[in-house]
């Protein structure tokens, strides 16, 4: 890279997203200044630590902090006057006690940073905000930057995958620019030359298409999984099977295989509060009809867990006093995230039932620990199995995948296995004298 050329970066917020979008750039050659307000943050960062799960982000982290590129501070003054190009990505939850997103921390990240713009510089926001957003920040940068219309705004939504952060980033299958002028553009690109330069797609877009492009996106998967856990109920209603359905469905190349597994539903911090900011922003603006189907989508997604438990009740003839397995809490495998995790939400409703419910995750107990201290966890799945009468497979990491049926015979109670997320060979459990239940399968 000529690094005459190359724009000098700050990262604002280093969660997830701005942790792993600093680390990145900086790998990729840029010099790079992450910032944020949680000193305790910060040093973990500066001292080489990444202070959540994302398969070889450490790796890279310790690359980036050798290299010199990458520096970290809490100082808003000084990304003003380091950065070129300031990417925004902090985290936009859902507000308390509504369905809209929490926008404070995009807005006071903005507010924060703005004062310190003394020259022509570019704003980019990344994090997933209401429709309209860009627009409003826009003046607030104008209004309160030195540098006034000569900073300029622009949208780069993230479409990371957790547990594939670092390809996602590095090697993303497209880029969005949403922008507002040619020299946006420019900078833009510039910002990502050497993740162009592998013939990445990028669509030149405005502000407000860029801002709804990944809620558009996730709306899309979070139906396509509840379309198919839809069908689950009817399977179960008639005594067919949804995993036949849904081999049959995904070889129909108009349809496609991802993101049609049954099961447990979504969970995480992107699908559910994306879906209900949505729907809540379209209502605002006067379209909520159009995609009132969303809520549908949520229940529909939300009923999964509920019908979870019920399997496991029928199967044990009640859950007060039974010992129960829970085996998985993160929302996905290759994460430590419990936002909204399907699996913790599910052991949560056994233990309050009377079940004696263990849990085990291999990334996701220490955040569990701290969220649910009143459940209780084991260190390993067979510990977590021992004398169970039941065993309830509530994410599907590998290591669940592959344990052998005979040798978790050998710890339970019972061999009884209620598959939350059709991971598992039914055929081969069953073969080895297992009770087996999963969502939409008699």
């Amino acid at each position: 890279m000529n690094q005459a050329e190359a724009p000098r970066l700050t990262v604002i917020g280093t969660g997830y997203l701005g942790a792993t979008h600093a680390i990145c750039m900086a790998v990729l050659g840029f010099e790079v200044l992450g910032v944020d307000v949680d000193e305790r943050k910060i040093g973990k960062l500066a001292s080489g630590e990444v202070p959540f799960f994302e398969p070889g982000l450490p790796e890279l982290l310790a690359k980036a902090l050798e290299s010199g590129r990458l520096r970290f501070t809490t100082s808003f003054e000084e990304a003003g006057e380091f950065g070129d190009v300031h990417f925004i990505c902090v985290g936009t939850p859902q507000q308390p006690g509504s369905d809209a997103a929490d926008l404070t921390y995009v807005d006071a990240a903005v507010r924060a940073l703005a004062p310190h713009l003394n020259r022509r510089a570019l704003v980019v926001g990344k994090s997933t905000v209401p429709v309209g957003t860009a627009k409003r920040l826009t003046g607030i940068v104008h209004e309160l930057a030195p540098a006034g219309t000569e900073v300029e705004l622009a949208w780069n939504p993230e479409f990371l995958r957790e547990g594939f952060a670092v390809d996602d980033t590095m090697r993303p299958d497209r880029l969005v620019f949403g922008v507002a002028s040619d020299w946006a553009l420019e900078r833009l690109q510039a910002a990502f030359r050497p993740v162009l330069d592998l013939g990445t797609p990028v669509v030149r877009t405005d502000l407000a298409t860029a801002e709804l492009v990944k809620v558009a996106a996730n709306s899309f998967l979070a139906t396509k999984i509840s379309y198919i856990n839809a069908m689950a109920e009817v399977c179960e209603a008639v005594g067919a099977d949804i995993k036949d359905l849904a081999d049959s469905l995904a070889l129909d190349d108009r349809i496609g295989g991802k993101f049609l597994k049954p099961g447990l539903g979504f969970g995480g911090g992107c699908l559910p509060k994306d879906i209900r900011a949505f729907a809540h922003r379209a209502e605002e603006i006067g379209v909520g009809q159009a995609v009132s189907f969303l809520r549908e989508v949520d229940d529909i997604n939300r009923r999964r867990r509920a019908r979870t438990v019920d399997l496991v009740r029928e199967m044990l003839g009640g859950i007060s006093g039974k010992r129960i397995a829970a085996w998985g809490a993160a929302f996905k495998p290759n994460s430590d995230d419990i936002r909204d995790a399907p699996a913790l939400d599910v052991a949560r409703t056994m233990h309050g039932l009377g079940g004696h419910v263990r849990v085990f995750d291999p990334a996701a107990l220490d955040n569990a620990r701290r969220a649910f201290p009143e459940l209780r966890y084991g260190e390993s799945a067979f510990d977590v199995a021992q004398d169970a009468d039941v065993v309830v497979l509530l994410t599907e990491w590998s290591e669940f995948r592959e344990i052998e049926p005979d040798a978790l015979a050998e710890v339970v109670r019972h061999k009884r296995i209620v598959d939350g997320r059709h991971a598992l060979d039914a055929a081969r459990w069953r073969a080895a004298g297992w009770e087996y239940r999963a969502l939409g399968r008699s």
